[in-house]
């Protein structure tokens, strides 16, 4: 059967065709739809397979580990940076090993189309010592999820999938089986000496993932996904090339379509450990060795560290950018500058100037929607603090971000995910004031809690504003853990309750608003304002559905 799939929808969809019982989550573009295409899939529901968004990455990847406990298949979803939240439990997962497979998938971000840094997630498969799939199309990304699964429970470890934003959301044709496989029974037998890392337990894992790293290369030797193709004449060649990822079909495209005159080596990587056999195979045979890789210089270090006195060229070198995604265009050009090519128009093509695509599009700044909430909470902020000098306004992770653009210019910083309230607990403490976070519903659940506990705990002098849109509305409206509990989870940390406050973003109410900004910034100790008014995409979706519904 054939299907036309995004990247993350081949991965969802093999999942549940490998015989998954559950996938845990946090929104985070660009891996948001693996979890969306899940609860929306017929057989997924008929199975009951779990798919409700978590709380944060961290909790995704501790309950993923609990089914795997169980001896059922689990699969973590995230983006880049939200690997590093659930870093602990990540990296300890290599020590506790697993009962049915793990499979963790995480999506890049290179470019920084929506995120804070362009971090590869391969440099922590490595550093965990487990094994990392990423696949070239979505053909692989499809048929790697059962692989992955039947090599995590072989291996008793978690298997780390990576892509990219290009692979994640572009489109391919792919063929799926005809019938998914059934999901694992319940197991009992999990061995209690591997999941309770005390010093003696982990010592004994740590030695034994250790010896592990062996075997593990030797798969990626004779992985189906990696593959050497040598010159046909038998003979040396003067360039090399190593492409992972999505890159891999950005040199197969060029090299498809231009006519060169020397034969080149390909090295293909989709699996690791780095595969160094093949590696050395390739470099024995070939000058000189481009490594084109999407993301940070990963493979190219290894390559270097290993075979240092060889010529190895790529994103240190110069040849591909430093920074930034690869596209078709600049893979084009290093192939060009290190192959003659036969037909002098595409010489002369590929030795013009590379040209951004950006610089082809008019810009058009990102800004809050009409009608949304937090253009009045902003509204009202900014009238507010121009009573006050050198106020400072502490940001978070979600739509209102864009408070810092015109024209409000309202927020003074925006770190990482809940960071907001902890760094006005740092000013605070430093003697700034007024001190102010403002952080979304969802990323107060997901990171800003145990901050609050914090500022509650020293009864910081700061003012926290959870603008609450009820839902995740940066990542396409899915639904927020704290809906309609933030009352109640304020109490919960210590916020008294004349210190608490709910309000209805809207012009009407902006006298209100204003004058309970204002009593709480003078009042010297932890206050909450809660702005709480739906998401206006969300609103017109749940009307027009309401619509439908009552014809």
């Amino acid at each position: 059967m054939k299907k036309l799939f995004l990247g993350d929808e081949a991965i969802a969809q093999g999942a549940i065709d490998a015989g998954l019982s559950g996938v845990y989550a946090y929104p985070g573009t660009p891996s948001t739809e693996i979890t969306e295409y899940i609860q929306a899939n017929a057989l997924a529901k008929e199975r009951g397979l779990h798919s409700r968004w978590c709380t944060n990455e961290k909790t995704a990847m501790e309950a993923a580990l609990g089914m795997s406990f169980m001896g059922k298949r689990a699969m973590v979803c995230m983006k880049h940076v939200g690997l590093n939240v659930c870093a602990d439990p990540f990296v300890n997962s290599a020590m506790t090993g697993v009962g049915g497979g793990v499979v963790v998938v995480v999506a890049d971000d290179p470019s920084m189309h929506s995120s804070q840094d362009e971090q590869d997630s391969r440099f922590y498969g490595k550093f965990a010592m487990l094994p990392v799939f990423e696949p070239s199309n979505q053909q692989e990304a499809y048929d790697m999820m059962a692989d992955a699964f039947d090599y995590s429970e072989r291996q008793q470890l978690p298997v780390l999938m990576r892509v990219t934003t290009r692979m994640a959301h572009s489109r391919a044709v792919v063929v799926v089986k005809d019938e998914a496989r059934a999901e694992n029974d319940k197991n009992y037998d999990a061995a209690a000496a591997n999941w309770v890392l005390l010093p003696a337990n982990a010592r004994r894992r740590n030695d034994k993932v250790t010896a592990q790293q062996v075997q593990l290369e030797a798969d990626a030797v004779s992985s189906t996904y990696n593959k050497l193709i040598l010159p046909a004449s038998g003979s040396g060649c003067p360039l090399g090339i190593i492409a992972s990822g999505i890159a891999y079909n950005y040199v197969m495209e060029t090299l498809a379509k231009r006519s060169f005159k020397q034969e080149v080596s390909i090295l293909k990587v989709s699996q690791y450990p780095l595969p160094k056999t093949l590696v050395r195979q390739m470099l024995d045979a070939c000058d000189k060795v481009l490594v084109v890789e999407e993301g940070q210089p990963f493979v190219e270090e290894q390559v270097r560290g290993v075979f240092e006195s060889r010529n190895i060229l790529g994103r240190l070198t110069g040849e591909l950018p430093r920074t930034g995604e690869l596209t078709p265009d600049c893979v084009a050009a290093a192939l060009n500058e290190q192959l003659a090519s036969d037909n002098e128009q595409d010489s002369e093509k590929l030795n013009a100037p590379f040209v951004d695509a950006s610089s082809l599009v008019a810009p058009r700044p990102p800004q809050l929607c009409q009608g949304c909430g937090h253009r009045d909470v902003y509204t009202a902020l900014n009238e507010v603090l121009k009573e006050y000098e050198n106020p400072r306004v502490f940001g978070d992770i979600g739509c209102y971000t864009l408070g810092f653009l015109p024209p409000y210019k309202a927020i003074h910083s925006c770190v990482d995910m809940g960071a907001s309230i902890t760094m006005a607990k740092g000013a605070a403490d430093a003697g700034q004031w007024p001190a102010l976070a403002i952080i979304g519903d969802s990323t107060f659940t997901h990171s800003g809690m145990t901050g609050l506990l914090d500022a509650v705990n020293e009864n910081a002098d700061i003012t926290v504003i959870i603008s609450d849109n009820l839902t995740t509305a940066m990542t396409g409206g899915q639904d927020s853990a704290g809906t309609n509990k933030f009352e109640t989870i304020c109490r919960g940390l210590g916020v008294a309750d004349e210190h608490l406050h709910v309000v209805v973003p809207l012009p009407k109410n902006m006298p209100e608003i204003t004058r309970i900004i204002r009593e709480e910034i003078n009042y010297h100790g932890v206050s909450v304002i809660i702005p709480q008014r739906e998401c206006i995409q969300t609103f017109k979706r749940h009307a027009k559905e309401k619509k439908v519904a009552n014809k």
